[in-house]
């Protein structure tokens, strides 16, 4: 039978490797929430990235939540576990009566008992949390919050990858553009462009 660690690593190496293998950031986010709650054997996880104005989580990708649960609404980011934006994981064993938790109501509803919230970091700048949600009351343990904190930190890397990814694309899409307008116009013009 697998260790809890054995778990842990077996995870951890999934998520490296689909973070090597894809640059769609859709594919390897909903990779990292399917790993890290299997591994966990939570009820659910998500990902949420901060809004632009940095009022506002919203939701990235998830795994094990309803579409009603995912569109409750908006999640503030001073009403829902705070803590977490600025940088410290946060443990909630009881979802459905804490008053860190916004959306209790709906917890409850859900089926979802606790909740860990861990801060995603990109260059030392939290860009949102990662949420692992559990159907029965759940103490998480240092292992489990630093290794939700570990995938955390991939799932950030990832995103930056799938950036860059994007960036490079189209810096070469315009120099192919440029050079095609330059060759069509060679072409359509001869060597001598002055006409």
């Amino acid at each position: 039978m697998e260790t809890r660690e054995s778990c842990f690593f077996h995870a951890l190496y999934q998520v490296a490797v689909t973070i090597n293998s894809s640059l769609e950031p859709k594919d390897v986010l909903k990779a990292i929430v399917h790993s890290t709650a299997g591994a966990l054997r939570a009820k659910g996880c998500s990902i949420m990235l901060l809004s632009p104005d940095r009022r506002e989580l919203r939701h990235g990708v998830d795994f094990g939540l309803s579409d009603r649960y995912i569109r409750k609404g908006p999640v503030s980011v001073d009403l829902s576990m705070a803590e977490a934006l600025q940088g410290h994981s946060v443990a909630v064993l009881d979802a459905g009566h804490d008053p860190r938790v916004q959306y209790a109501a709906e917890n409850l509803q859900e089926g979802i008992a606790s909740i860990l919230s861990a801060p995603i970091r990109l260059r030392g700048e939290v860009i949102g949390v990662m949420r692992v949600y559990t159907s029965e009351p759940t103490d998480f343990t240092t292992a489990e919050i630093e290794f939700v904190e570990a995938v955390a930190n991939l799932g950030a890397i990832a995103l930056e990858n799938a950036r860059r990814h994007d960036e490079v694309q189209y810096n070469y899409d315009m120099v192919s553009r440029y050079i095609y307008n330059d060759i069509w116009i060679d072409q359509m013009w001869g060597a001598d462009k002055s006409r």
